[in-house]
């Protein structure tokens, strides 16, 4: 087909324009994008919406943006956990106390979106004193600035008896919405009715924080699991919970005496609040990165959506971290 040549060369320049203008358009693009690194000091929870609104939309950005660390770009949640992947910093305490936020930030940019700590005073004895000069606010200020959410702790049921309203305080001052009863700590020889009397205790305590618009919680640990007077106590524990004062966190570690999160997720819907994460190899006899043992995540994540988990929190030890955050966040 003929074409006039003063308008093939109108369209050859116009090429050349469009051209030029995209170079500039990307190299805007870069400028605009370490301008927000440099305002924002690298806020890794960045959503995608907030980072695309915020620098140039094109190829260069895509470009940049699949260099950087995971969370930016992971949202809210992955798709079968509709929640905020979040850690429990037990296994990590002799990092996180000798470096409070700099292990945060690790933690952050590993995948991580949200931090489960434990009650500096309440566990003074297990290395958290260092932290306990720290306020309230001010420990909150730091988790957010290193793009993360505190919305649970641990408390040893000794300070939640004894030190109830220091503690709410503290709670509330510092942006938590769940307080977890780690255990309660009964000596072997306990009876099932030593077991009853501490569950009708911390009911009496979810009042008191329910009042506080917190919400109280209780961890298993492989000791629920057992039988005592022909009775499994974590069934007798169900029983007996408030199911309003008292929510569950499931330790999913049970894996490793035949006991499945799924189970109970679907046999006492509406009970449970968070979960810790965690697998376990049947063939090495340990923890291993989620996705690498026993655990049927995909079957947890549906039953623990079905029964109101909010929260979850993968503990497990530090090499794990990172490979359980990228098997949770493909899902």
């Amino acid at each position: 087909m003929f074409r006039d040549p003063i308008i093939e060369c109108q369209i050859q320049k116009q090429v050349r324009d469009d051209q030029v203008r995209g170079h500039f358009e990307f190299f805007d693009c870069l400028l605009n994008f370490f301008s927000i690194l440099s305002q924002s000091k690298i806020n890794i929870m960045m959503n995608r919406r907030q980072f695309f609104e915020k620098s140039a939309l094109g190829m260069g950005t895509a470009l940049l943006a699949s260099q950087l660390p995971m969370n930016v770009f992971a949202s809210e949640s992955s798709k079968a956990l509709k929640s905020p992947l979040g850690f429990q910093v037990w296994t990590i305490k002799d990092q996180l106390i000798k470096d409070f936020s700099g292990t945060l930030k690790m933690m952050a940019g590993l995948g991580y979106e949200s931090v489960e700590m434990c009650s500096p005073p309440g566990y003074e004895s297990s290395g958290f004193g260092p932290l306990m000069k720290m306020k309230a606010a001010e420990m909150k200020k730091i988790v957010e600035d290193c793009g993360l959410k505190l919305e649970s702790t641990h408390y040893g049921m000794g300070e939640l008896r004894n030190n109830l309203s220091e503690r709410i305080d503290f709670a509330g001052e510092s942006g938590q919405k769940q307080m977890i009863c780690s255990s309660f700590w009964l000596p072997k020889d306990a009876k099932m009715s030593d077991w009853m009397k501490a569950v009708d205790e911390l009911n009496e305590i979810g009042v008191q924080t329910k009042k506080a618009g917190i919400q109280m919680g209780f961890h298993n640990h492989h000791m629920e699991f057992e039988k005592l007077e022909g009775k499994l106590i974590y069934d007798a524990l169900m029983e007996n919970f408030d199911p309003d004062l008292v929510k569950m966190q499931f330790q999913v570690a049970v894996i490793s005496i035949g006991y499945k999160a799924a189970t109970y997720f679907n046999k006492y819907p509406g009970r449970f609040i968070s979960a810790h994460l965690a697998d376990w190899s049947k063939s090495s006899n340990k923890n291993v990165p989620a996705g690498q043992g026993e655990v049927d995540w995909k079957e947890l994540f549906a039953a623990a959506k079905k029964c109101g988990v909010k929260n979850y929190f993968v503990e497990m030890d530090l090499e794990t971290f990172k490979p359980s955050a990228e098997y949770i966040h493909r899902l």
